[in-house]
């Protein structure tokens, strides 16, 4: 499945049982471009633990766990939905904390993203002499992170540039967690373009949701968007957030975009010969 060109292998492992400590393997070779399925990232459906309807764990394409993904999110509802798992608001538990997600019509969902529970507004990185002003966030507990930077000429740059810088900034020592990068480019009162270099993929991806709640939440407590309804143009399409704003804070921040099927089947034998034995 994708969501605005964010694309994910969806394992149902209430099925499959699998033991868990296959994932980041598994994630490896179903997510490899040329080997494997190819895909952003791996999502595993699991039993719910406290009061959710089921549990997703989130694997980047390098085989690292994520704490989250939002356009992964509103695709695992949609598959939720349509098998069964739950109806049409569903509550999906995942390592960053409960996520909440409903559906729109046949294709579209909304969910509500973690709330932030770290913002700096202001974090200078120095990079080769030069110092950017990025506002960092964490949504959730443990948080993802993500480091907003608005830069109105990005879309104009050379794209090997663009990539030297994203991956320089997702390792800078300012972020001792590393960071997915979001370049910024404000279009107009309630309108960016922006894209993101995420971690555990390592180069841009054609659309990230937690990016655009991101920087929605930034770009509110900037006082440079109202919060209201922001679209979020992407390489892979539009996305809309909104939020509500309370002082020095945001909370209730809501995702809405498209899901697409892509397809259905089993991975073959030989993709997966010798994964089982190696643990």
């Amino acid at each position: 499945m994708h969501g605005a060109g964010n694309d994910f292998v969806i394992l149902n492992n209430l099925d499959a049982r699998l033991p868990a400590a296959l994932f980041p393997e598994l994630a490896r070779r179903l997510c490899a471009l040329h080997t494997g399925v190819g895909a952003d990232g791996l999502m595993v459906i699991v039993p719910a633990e406290n009061g959710g309807d089921y549990g997703m764990r989130f694997y980047n394409s390098d085989g690292s766990l994520g704490e989250m993904c939002g356009n992964g999110a509103r695709c695992i509802c949609r598959y939720g939905r349509d098998h069964g798992l739950a109806g049409d608001v569903q509550r999906v538990e995942t390592t960053a904390g409960l996520v909440t997600g409903e559906r729109i019509d046949s294709r579209r969902y909304r969910v509500r993203l973690n709330d932030p529970t770290f913002v700096d507004l202001h974090r200078a990185v120095k990079l080769d002499g030069a110092v950017y002003d990025c506002a960092y966030l964490e949504l959730g507990d443990p948080g993802i992170p993500h480091a907003i930077l608005l830069l109105d000429d990005w879309d104009s740059r050379e794209t090997a540039r663009l990539r030297e810088l994203g991956r320089a900034l997702r390792s800078a020592p300012a972020f001792p967690k590393g960071a997915n990068v979001s370049f910024v480019k404000i279009l107009g009162a309630d309108s960016v373009k922006a894209v993101t270099f995420e971690r555990g993929v390592e180069d841009f991806t054609l659309a990230c949701g937690t990016g655009c709640g991101s920087i929605a939440a930034a770009l509110c407590l900037l006082g440079l968007v109202s919060g209201g309804r922001l679209a979020v143009s992407m390489p892979g399409g539009t996305l809309s957030v909104c939020l509500t704003r309370g002082g020095d804070s945001v909370h209730d921040i809501f995702l809405t975009g498209p899901t697409c099927l892509v397809f259905e089947g089993e991975a073959g034998e030989e993709l997966l010969e010798d994964l089982c034995t190696t643990f």
